[in-house]
């Protein structure tokens, strides 16, 4: 989780400024579920991205 919070920071939080807490959570809540959790390489899934990753291991056979 330190790893996930210090990457969250240093890719948003340190770059935006939030005018409202209702804004920062929005934009949090879309960077988690839009970037990371979609489309960010993670190291620790052999550089591929969450969904490609699960999409290996669910369909073996397309990739």
């Amino acid at each position: 989780m330190e790893s996930f919070f210090a990457t969250l920071k240093t890719e948003l939080v340190y770059e935006e400024t939030f005018l409202t807490q209702e804004e920062a959570r929005r934009k949090i809540f879309e960077y988690i579920e839009m970037y990371y959790n979609r489309e960010r390489r993670h190291s620790t899934l052999g550089y591929k991205s969450p969904v490609d990753f699960e999409n290996l291991t669910l369909c073996p056979l397309f990739w």
